[in-house]
């Protein structure tokens, strides 16, 4: 009976992207509703702060109305977004873990140009070129979602290493870390253990590497008295972290999200060892709450990661 519920659920609910932050649930369900009947819409918030996260779920009644809401709604400008339909499907290994990220790519492409570059390889879902806040430019780095992992391999297949037109460069496409998962723990782990080997120098050099943030020269400072909202970032709080964890790995987990501007490790004083926790300060709000989304539950090695805003003493 389960295995029927979802068959008719994943031709009838769709998920909607990139949606105006200003957009309210009713506004999405009467939006939608102008195709069809909608059995329910779900516009998701912000757990805390309530702020809308930019998308949501529609569920149709029937399946032909779900098809031509996306034939219909799909690509459709609301005040400066483009929206994103497709399907919400359950999840399932076919589709689990089909995020690229992308690297080493020209500073003069596009998002258009990126998904033209992939979109041979299977039907892109969604596409992000990760852009730098003070100068507006390309920081060369991007993140794609097939609908399938087959066309994720097949495009790791294809373009990994490869030269685009006009590049000098060859760019670099790997899948995503993505949460709770075996394969992923593995890659984490070797993180770890690969640490010094394989970039060479002591780990506070490690912000030149991933290129993320101009603003990351500076580890120690920053990280007390940074309260959830200041002028300088947003704090967020990582727990449970291993022992061995270092500031290269709130690099990598972080930085794929948007510009952070400093990472800490707590470590005991007589051990340096990882006291279980950290900090990370990200600069926009959005990006955050998509790494606190993404990242919280994320299995670490053996561990499974608390992230979440770090709560200033005295407001709530």
């Amino acid at each position: 009976i389960e295995q029927m519920m979802e068959d008719e659920d994943a031709r009838t609910n769709l998920i909607v992207n990139y949606l105006p932050q200003s957009m309210s649930q009713d506004e999405l369900r009467s939006l939608f509703s102008s195709v069809g009947d909608v059995e329910s819409a779900k516009l998701i918030r912000d757990k805390v702060a309530g702020h809308s996260l930019g998308y949501g779920f529609v569920n149709f009644v029937n399946p032909s109305d779900a098809e031509r809401a996306i034939s219909t709604l799909n690509g459709l400008r609301l005040q400066s977004k483009t929206i994103k339909v497709s399907f919400a499907r359950p999840s399932s290994d076919t589709i689990k873990d089909a995020n690229l990220y992308i690297s080493g790519l020209p500073r003069t492409l596009s998002q258009q140009d990126l998904e033209d570059m992939f979109t041979h390889y299977g039907h892109i879902i969604n596409s992000r070129v990760l852009v730098d806040q003070a100068s507006g430019l390309s920081r060369g780095v991007a993140f794609i979602r097939f609908d399938k992992r087959a066309e994720a391999e097949d495009a790791v297949k294809h373009l990994n290493g490869h030269t685009p037109p006009g590049s000098s460069e060859p760019i670099t496409v790997k899948f995503a870390a993505n949460p709770n998962q075996a394969r992923n723990s593995q890659m984490m782990s070797q993180m770890y253990h690969g640490q010094s080997r394989r970039f060479g120098g002591p780990v506070h050099h490690q912000a030149q590497r991933f290129r993320f943030s101009p603003m990351s020269v500076d580890h120690m400072g920053g990280g007390g008295g940074v309260s959830g909202n200041s002028s300088s970032g947003w704090c967020i709080f990582i727990y449970n972290l291993g022992q061995d964890a270092d500031e290269a790995i709130l690099w990598q987990m972080f930085g794929p999200f948007g510009a952070v501007v400093n990472v800490k490790v707590i470590r005991d004083f007589n051990t340096n060892k990882c006291k279980g926790f950290g900090f990370v300060t990200m600069t926009n709000y959005e990006e955050a709450a998509m790494a606190i989304h993404s990242l919280n539950g994320y299995r670490l090695g053996d561990k499974v990661l608390q992230v979440s805003f770090k709560t200033s003493k005295g407001h709530k």
